[in-house]
């Protein structure tokens, strides 16, 4: 089963970073890197099945939410290649922020897993979590 992990420190206190980044329908924290969030469905971006399309290709679906342990969990559902349904299944992502308290700070942990027999996912998710990552911190800081 191939996966990722990225992590990054982002110079803000967990309850900013967590209300930036919790609603499903909304990244515009990562303005270089997405460039459009169309939600899908009635159901609000904070509740589990919520819908988005990514940049017009990557159809992802929110799982799960834990406001208190900050966390998301969240499939794609369809998407370009190397992630189309053609090879990968079952996509998981996983955000977790965790507060920095000597630092007043964050750290968000980025990982992801999913079936294949085809390694191309692993650095095209990779890349795109770093950058986007490091959207997040530049925008927060």
């Amino acid at each position: 089963m191939p996966s990722t992990y990225q992590s990054n420190l982002i110079n803000a206190p967990v309850d900013k970073v967590w209300a930036a980044i919790s609603n499903f329908h909304d990244m515009s924290w990562a303005p270089n890197v997405v460039s459009s969030c169309e939600s899908v469905g009635d159901t609000p971006g904070t509740e589990v099945g919520a819908k988005r399309i990514l940049n017009g290709a990557f159809h992802e679906t929110l799982m799960e939410v834990d406001a208190t342990g900050h966390l998301m969990k969240y499939s794609i559902d369809d998407g370009p290649a190397p992630i189309s349904p053609s090879e990968v299944s079952n996509y998981i992502g996983e955000i977790k922020l965790t507060p920095v308290t000597m630092q007043d700070s964050t750290l968000i942990e980025w990982s992801s897993s999913w079936d294949s027999n085809e390694e191309e996912a692993v650095s095209f998710c990779h890349n795109i979590y770093v950058a986007i990552m490091g959207d997040l911190a530049e925008t927060m800081s």
